[in-house]
């Protein structure tokens, strides 16, 4: 899938590949540390890669975490909760908080999957927001990171 993604991004013009990094990283599972991965791999400056991937992911979530919060609403209207599709994720809100689940959760399930679940559980819209794009401004700084500094490897 990776490899199909970044012949996705090679395939458009050179001046267009920022758009096609952030447009991939808005997929669950590629996210921003896929995104900046396939960005400095692709050939453009780390810290357009990685912004670039950020931002696609980014703006992915809070289009999952304000569907979520629309549908919760709905839901919630004159009904009881039932029990949590997403128990894991569940027991780690309970055990962790916003902060833990939006840190550590990208490495079980996508941003958007995690932040989508936990305001359904009921947190706060705004925290999960702001912990997930740090999360994701984290993920995507270190992956970027790493691959800019294995390209001189690659290139050996």
């Amino acid at each position: 899938m990776i490899e199909s993604l970044q012949n996705f991004v090679a395939a458009c013009p050179e001046p267009l590949q920022w758009l096609a990094v952030a447009l991939v990283s808005a997929i669950p599972f590629v996210e921003s540390y896929f995104g900046s991965v396939i960005g400095v791999l692709m050939g453009l400056p780390p810290a357009v890669g990685i912004l670039v991937a950020v931002l696609g992911n980014g703006i992915s979530m809070l289009l999952f975490v304000n569907s979520a919060h629309a549908v919760r609403s709905k839901v919630r209207q004159g009904k009881e909760g039932k029990k949590p599709k997403y128990e894991k994720i569940r027991r780690a809100f309970d055990k962790f908080g916003i902060a833990g689940v939006s840190l550590v959760g990208q490495t079980m399930l996508p941003s958007q999957i995690t932040s989508a679940a936990l305001v359904s559980f009921g947190a706060s819209k705004q925290k999960v927001i702001f912990w997930q794009v740090i999360s994701i401004i984290l993920w995507g700084v270190i992956f970027g990171v790493l691959a800019g500094l294995g390209m001189p490897l690659l290139t050996k």
